[in-house]
């Protein structure tokens, strides 16, 4: 069962980092310059690869340290 979790925690952390660097990628997009030109913000795509990154990451961190 831990090393299931280890796995798990491992898998998450790749995943959120995955996230995170794809949200940032598009956040230099094209339309996201425009979009956030106009209205100050990034879009809600940007946003939501940003924060489903971060709650991966730190799930997987919670799940590979948890004993």
């Amino acid at each position: 069962m831990v090393i299931n979790r280890k796995i798990t925690g491992i898998v998450l952390l790749v995943l959120g980092i995955g996230l995170l660097i794809w949200g940032y990628e598009l956040s230099s997009s094209i339309q996201s310059e425009i979009t956030e030109v106009v209205t100050g913000a990034n879009t809600d795509r940007v946003m939501t690869f940003y924060i489903g990154g971060a709650i991966s990451f730190f799930v997987g961190i919670y799940l590979f340290i948890k004993n």
